[in-house]
């Protein structure tokens, strides 16, 4: 009798465990057939799918735009999901990408094609696609560049381009005033910078760069990355920093543009495949595939020196600038001949100097933007106060010698007022 109570007591213990077991596997098997049902409605809806990206202040959601992170391991039974999230949502186009708010209209292919000529008035060519001028219908003239057909790198860029300057404001970034998802093209319409770009500036024979024009350049500059570096919230990594992305408008204020390749910071150890330009890429970026705020730093230490000897990258600005740093004034032998006898030699070395530090083989040992600003602004203020205080010397002397002048008059007077009553 008791053996058959033991052999009850076990029957039941196996049978309360399998039923477990199959309640278990029946709950999981359900979540994930629902969880598959998601994801292909997902992939028929590109609409449905939709690009987070964070936006400034307090209450920013934690979430980021595919394009901007994409060195962000994503895991294979998320690869559907992602591309959608790069492709999906601009086949969708009665949802506009960007908020109202951001002050950023869409156009429609008509619009462009009346403004621009008909696609007759190019500006230039890039690897994005065809730059063209256009006058809009409020008279506004603008910058329309269209995106390549079956460029999957630029259709990348151009959603990196609009989220990014959807939320970028300074006076020193070039305006993303509009895009147009029409047609099947994609083009984008920035403000018209109508001095073009600082390549064009510092390579073409025919223009002429004064030495105040470009130290106020390297201060646009530098206050331009700091906006991205230090005012961004996340911060931005502009990623593709040259002179050719530096663009003067009429009063030749400098902006950064091309915001293609950029992304936002992310503190995780993945490394992202190569982007960039030759010449003006990090050492240590190109070694470690890592880039950080500091790889944008050597860039821009690299568009200074552009900026002093108009050597272009390409044409081993490095062996210059190794061979210049041998010396205190060792710079003073690779100023462009234009400046030379023209400019300030202190300023110049000083302006070296800084970008010297930027080019320093260790990241962590360059300086940070906020830092290089500074000290291009020092540059300037001790020439504004040099300029003062020569000035305030030259209004003294010119005083001085004024009254001199009337002593000399005054004194002529009265020794021939004496004469006079003399002769009496």
């Amino acid at each position: 009798m008791v053996k058959q109570a033991d052999l009850v007591i076990i029957c039941v213990t196996v049978g309360v465990a399998l039923g477990v077991l199959i309640a278990c596997a029946t709950f999981f098997a359900a979540r994930w057939y629902k969880k598959r049902i998601r994801l292909i409605r997902s992939a028929n809806d590109p609409g449905s799918t939709t690009l987070p990206i964070r936006t400034n202040g307090l209450e920013a959601s934690t979430e980021i735009s595919a394009s901007l992170t994409s060195s962000i391991a994503i895991s294979g039974s998320d690869n559907l999901q992602r591309k959608t999230h790069y492709f999906g949502w601009w086949n969708h186009q009665t949802k506009d990408p960007v908020s109202p708010a951001s002050g950023i209209l869409k156009y429609s292919y008509k619009e462009i094609q009346k403004a621009t000529k008909n696609f007759t008035n190019t500006l230039g060519e890039g690897s994005f696609g065809t730059v063209y001028k256009a006058t809009m219908a409020t008279g506004e003239v603008v910058a329309v560049k269209m995106l390549a057909p079956n460029s999957k790198q630029g259709e990348k860029e151009f959603q990196t381009e609009v989220l990014l300057l959807g939320r970028l404001h300074h006076r020193n970034l070039v305006n993303l005033l509009g895009y147009c998802v029409d047609k099947g093209q994609r083009m984008l319409v920035y403000e018209f910078m109508s001095n073009g770009s600082l390549s064009n500036l510092l390579y073409d024979e025919d223009k002429d760069l004064s030495w105040d024009d470009r130290l106020q350049i390297a201060v646009d500059i530098s206050h331009g990355i700091q906006y991205l570096h230090e005012g961004a919230v996340p911060p931005v990594i502009h990623r593709d920093l040259k002179s050719a992305n530096i663009l003067l408008d009429h009063s030749m204020r400098a902006k950064v543009a091309d915001f293609g390749l950029s992304k936002e910071e992310v503190f995780d150890d993945h490394k992202s495949g190569l982007k960039g330009t030759y010449g003006y890429m990090d050492p240590a970026y190109i070694s470690t595939s890592k880039f950080t705020m500091k790889s944008d730093i050597y860039s821009f230490g690299i568009i200074i020196f552009e900026l002093i000897t108009a050597i272009h990258p390409h044409q081993n600005l490095m062996e210059y600038i190794n061979l210049a740093a041998m010396d205190y004034d060792g710079i003073d032998g690779i100023i462009e001949t234009q400046l030379v006898g023209k400019c300030n030699l202190e300023e110049v070395r000083k302006l070296a100097k800084i970008a010297h530090k930027c080019l320093h083989k260790s990241p962590r040992k360059r300086p940070s933007i906020g830092e290089i600003s500074q000290g291009i602004m020092m540059i300037k203020q001790r020439r504004l106060v040099k300029e003062d205080t020569m000035s305030f010397a030259s209004s003294n002397y010119s005083r001085t010698l004024s009254r001199i002048e009337d002593q000399q008059v005054e004194l002529s007077r009265i020794a021939t007022t004496m004469n006079q009553r003399e002769g009496r």
